[in-house]
């Protein structure tokens, strides 16, 4: 099957709302405690501009962003213009912390594990390969039941090719229970914090514009559908009527969209070995 370019990354496309996408890190960043971490590794980095707060925050580490999509990379080494992150291609699943030669220091994931299903069977290696006192670092969209993405899914399974839509639309089973991942992690250390916010977060809503949540979906969750439809009007007859579906659902009001959107959190510091 072909995909269209929409089946990819677009850095300009996710950082439309980068002030909103920008702040879950910072609030997961602000439960890590490491103070002098030799090496730093941001595990699906995206378009970069969050891994290099890493390297402000920790000058002195050695700091390695990892994706697994070359245009958001491209971005990440145009915005890097001092060459302080290493950047390094390659998917969750493919990605061995043994590669830098040592141990890592602190580990973060920033709203990438909801794109890898393995991945409640990759936490484990992961922080087995941390250094004494390390830190694990996570967090998820937990908003696969909003109204956003159930709309999405109501629309696909309306649509003529509604068989080849299902499975890019079926990765919400990929998010656990925030009990679950303090299940895991506390099974692999005591000091474990997990947690759940949901952001009320207000869109920008231009009139004449299009809907805000579609233009956020556009470059996340909407990209597998968009990849497989294409170009014409196979698209065009998905997208209109989940435009319609959204104006209900998040009407625009004189502030804007008002756009609730839940995470989960999880930071875990392995003990003195």
């Amino acid at each position: 099957m072909s995909h269209s370019a929409d089946a990819r990354w677009s850095p300009e496309q996710y950082q439309r709302f980068a002030d909103h996408r920008g702040r879950p890190m910072q609030d997961l960043l602000a439960r890590v405690g490491a103070t002098h971490p030799r090496v730093v590794v941001d595990l699906g980095c995206g378009p970069g501009d969050q891994t290099l707060t890493l390297a402000d925050r920790w000058p002195g580490a050695r700091v390695i962003g990892i994706d697994s999509s070359p245009e958001m990379l491209a971005k990440a080494r145009a915005l890097d213009a001092e060459g302080r992150v290493e950047w390094v291609e390659a998917s969750a699943e493919e990605w061995d912390p043994r590669m830098f030669g040592g141990s890592v220091d602190v580990l973060v994931t920033n709203a990438t594990l909801q794109w890898v299903p393995t991945h409640l069977r990759l936490i484990p290696a992961w922080v087995a390969a941390l250094a004494p006192r390390g830190t694990f670092a996570m967090q998820v969209p937990s908003n696969f039941g909003a109204p956003s993405h159930r709309l999405m899914r109501e629309v696909a399974a309306r649509h003529p090719r509604a068989a080849d839509l299902r499975p890019g639309l079926d990765r919400a089973a990929a998010v656990a229970l925030p009990e679950t991942y303090a299940a895991l992690l506390l099974g692999l250390t005591p000091d474990v914090d997990v947690w759940e916010t949901t952001y009320q977060q207000v869109l920008p809503a231009a009139d004449g514009a299009a809907h805000p949540v579609l233009e956020w979906v556009r470059s996340t969750g909407l990209r597998p559908v968009l990849g497989v439809l294409g170009e014409g009007p196979e698209r065009d007859e998905f997208l209109e009527a989940y435009a319609a579906e959204l104006e209900s659902a998040y009407p625009r009001r004189p502030f804007g969209v008002l756009f609730p959107f839940s995470r989960i959190f999880a930071v875990a510091r392995t003990e003195r070995r």
